[in-house]
């Protein structure tokens, strides 16, 4: 079974403490969502409100086209899968998958029957007669998945059910996840602070912060063509060059920079057209740095030219964070109006190993480079 929601105006509040300012989000049948966001940016509360153990303060929740905002957690077509799992320690697998069917009256038989097919589905039928002790940490992630479903939800809502298992199996129950949704159809509801988590596992994203809905939309969205600081900052790495809008004519916009003036096309601006003297912020991602066609790429050490550059952040060079002392103009992305950088280390292992090998040639002299850029842009006056 599958069904549709729509939030409209969701709003909490505790006492002076705003957890949900006017959300309102619709996401299809059959639809894999993700909250994504920092601690206490109100994802959990949304969750909450979504499974009925939270009432909102203000605004409509519709499951299937029925109004249930108001509707206790055991009359919503709806379950919860929680991050402690919350097996009962003392039933066998099968019946920790068969106890929701049974607090519904299915009968013995039937039940039995419905949870060792929930066990296959989840790879544990032969270990049905083991307690929950016997089992690994993913494995009890797999009987908890396999409860929630047997009850035939409409919404399955997730609440950071990976968080408690360790990186490669937590990698490998994202793989698993995916494909069993896939496999049921049931409408999933993610809640997850781990973007890498989310990239893997959606079919849209919602990037909240305190207590809002920054972005949504696909995970190469997100990432290539954010619509706000915050999402541009919080999904990955980015590099945040300040700029202003000098000229704007035939679908192209002039943006001058300190490593110089860039042609973007007017088409790039997520928000709104492009207006000459607004100030504006480029967001450059790593993987957008590339070697100019017309220029070979030399090695730092063997360059016979000895114009210096400056690493203004040698520890995630050369493709983050780096600022060349060289006229350095390309098409480029422009997201928001903050200057804040990023700094933290390379994400992916060659990009560690270039930057270990760039700080160790910190100083050394070569010509200096022209790197092309091509990204995402959005825009605010």
């Amino acid at each position: 079974m599958t069904a549709d929601v729509s939030i409209r105006n969701a709003t909490k509040v505790f006492g002076a403490f705003r957890a949900l300012d006017d959300v309102s989000l619709d996401i299809a049948a059959s639809e894999f969502i993700v909250l994504l966001g920092p601690s206490g940016c109100g994802k959990t509360t949304l969750l909450s409100i979504l499974g009925g153990f939270i009432e909102p303060t203000a605004g409509t929740i519709s499951i299937g086209g029925r109004d249930i905002t108001h509707v206790p957690p055991a009359r919503r077509p709806t379950t919860t899968m929680f991050q402690d799992y919350a097996l009962f320690p003392h039933m066998c697998l099968r019946d920790n998958v068969g106890f929701g069917l049974r607090m519904r009256g299915v009968g013995k038989a039937e039940r039995h029957e419905k949870a060792l097919s929930y066990l296959d589905l989840v790879g544990l039928r032969a270990s049905s007669a083991k307690k929950p002790h016997e089992l690994s940490g993913g494995q009890r992630q797999r009987v908890a998945l396999a409860r929630a479903l047997a009850v035939d939800p409409d919404v399955l809502l997730l609440d950071e059910p990976l968080g408690a298992l360790d990186l490669k199996l937590r990698r490998q129950m994202q793989d698993e996840l995916k494909a069993i949704q896939k496999r049921v159809g049931t409408t999933f509801v993610h809640v997850t602070h781990d973007q890498e988590e989310a990239m893997a596992i959606a079919d849209r994203i919602v990037v909240m912060n305190k207590g809002r809905i920054e972005d949504v939309g696909t995970p190469a969205s997100i990432y290539m063509r954010p619509r706000s600081l915050f999402s541009a900052s919080f999904m990955g790495e980015a590099n945040f060059l300040p700029a202003t809008v000098r000229e704007v004519k035939d679908g192209e916009a002039e943006v001058e920079t300190a490593l110089g003036r860039v042609a973007l096309p007017s088409s790039a601006f997520l928000s709104g057209g492009p207006a000459e003297g607004h100030k504006i912020t480029i967001c450059i991602r790593p993987e957008h740095f590339r070697s100019a066609a017309d220029e070979p790429t030399v090695s730092l050490r063997d360059c016979p030219d000895r114009r210096q550059f400056l690493l203004r952040n040698p520890s995630s060079l050369p493709f983050t964070n780096t600022l060349w002392r060289a006229n350095n103009s390309a098409p480029a992305a422009v997201t928001g109006t903050s200057t804040r950088r990023r700094t933290r280390p390379a994400a992916c292992p060659r990009m560690r190993r270039r930057a270990s090998r760039c700080l160790r040639e910190e100083t050394c002299s070569a010509p200096a480079p022209r790197i092309g850029i091509a990204c995402a842009v959005s825009m605010t006056a």
